[in-house]
């Protein structure tokens, strides 16, 4: 290869740190993480506690560090506690809101917490609306939906009456134009909200950011205490920035994901656009089984995504070319190497890519 290295970074392996919550858990919650014999790290640990304590948070630790159950934990403790208490969980994607779907069904089934979790978004069929309105108090949503789901806020009295939760997953997503329309939003949320004498708490997820509980405040509205002591574990990790001067971006990438792939490292690489992952994708096909190498990116139909989503987590392909579509946490597996094909527009974009590899410990 005609690769430059330009800079090279070596992050040492760190190991897990585990915390239990100070604050009491609710005896089902606690069997639960027994039975699925989860210990609970530091931030998930303090995420319980602060939340408990009436405190809204945002959890800033990296890729991979179990954000999810630190959101997950106070929500199920207080609607087990609580049978009328409701919360509405809203993800940036449809593709993460499905996979977090499943998650929460699971945690639900076991807990017998009779939650009902349901998607309410823009393919949620016309007959099952009022249903989900009224019987399911987890409701997973984006916020496109929640726009059209606030003027209708007399079908929604009961739901936001009883509001505990708001949970804002990849919250790093909603900046410049986008995030201040979203604060507008979210303040809308709330006014409605306290006309039912509802007060709900915001749980906020995000990458690394840099004045985390400034940002979160002036999304929300309120005040919010930064969760950034991660004691989940790392694998070591190696960053290269390489540059080729004789190749176009599109052939390098493919060039280094086939070195990658031979190796045995099951890849994913990333590029900036559509026409980049279907062309790196058609030069890795000219030198692999065709059924070994994916693309990714929107505008695939939904069955076409989830088989893609499915055969990378399972091991069935040994790579992929994607857009950002796979870069925040839909769970695809356990991969090896992550290929960044140009500066994505930002480092939390940098950061979220390259902890899609490593899960694994290796």
């Amino acid at each position: 290869m005609d690769n430059i290295l330009l800079l090279e970074r070596i992050e040492e392996a760190k190991t897990a740190v585990f915390q239990k919550p100070e604050e009491t858990m609710p005896e089902k919650l606690a069997a639960y993480l027994d039975a699925k014999q989860i210990k609970t790290y530091t931030h998930q640990a303090e995420a319980y506690d602060q939340v408990t304590r009436g405190e809204n948070i945002i959890v800033t630790t990296p890729t991979a560090s179990g954000k999810t159950l630190s959101c997950l934990l106070p929500v199920f403790a207080k609607l087990l506690e609580n049978p009328d208490a409701t919360a509405l969980l809203i993800y940036p994607t449809k593709a993460l809101t499905r996979d977090q779907l499943l998650t929460i069904q699971e945690m639900d089934s076991l807990l017998q917490a009779k939650t009902r979790p349901a998607i309410y978004d823009g393919d949620t069929k016309q007959e099952a609306r009022a249903r989900i309105r009224t019987r399911s108090r987890i409701i997973l949503t984006n916020m496109y939906e929640l726009h059209h789901i606030l003027p209708w806020r007399a079908k929604w009295g009961d739901f936001f009456a009883n509001l505990s939760f708001v949970v804002i997953d990849e919250a790093h997503k909603y900046r410049g134009v986008f995030g201040s329309n979203t604060a507008l939003l979210l303040r809308r949320l709330r006014r409605i909200c306290n006309y039912y004498d509802g007060y709900p708490q915001f749980i906020l997820s995000s990458a690394t950011l840099g004045n985390a509980e400034a940002f979160a405040e002036t999304l929300t509205g309120l005040p919010a205490k930064e969760i950034s002591s991660d004691g989940s574990p790392r694998a070591k990790r190696r960053f290269r920035i390489y540059r080729n001067p004789k190749k176009s971006a599109s052939a390098a990438a493919a060039e280094m994901m086939q070195e990658s792939i031979r190796d045995g490292r099951q890849t994913i690489c990333f590029t900036k656009s559509r026409t980049g992952a279907e062309m790196t994708a058609l030069r890795l096909r000219e030198e692999s089984p065709a059924d070994s190498v994916a693309s990714y990116r929107g505008g695939y139909r939904p069955e076409e995504r989830k088989k893609i989503e499915a055969n990378l987590k399972q091991g069935r392909v040994s790579g992929v070319v994607s857009t950002n579509a796979l870069e925040v946490g839909i769970d695809i597996g356990n991969l090896d190497s992550v290929i960044i094909s140009g500066y994505p527009g930002s480092m939390i974009s940098v950061f979220q890519q390259a902890g899609r590899a490593g899960r694994k410990g290796q």
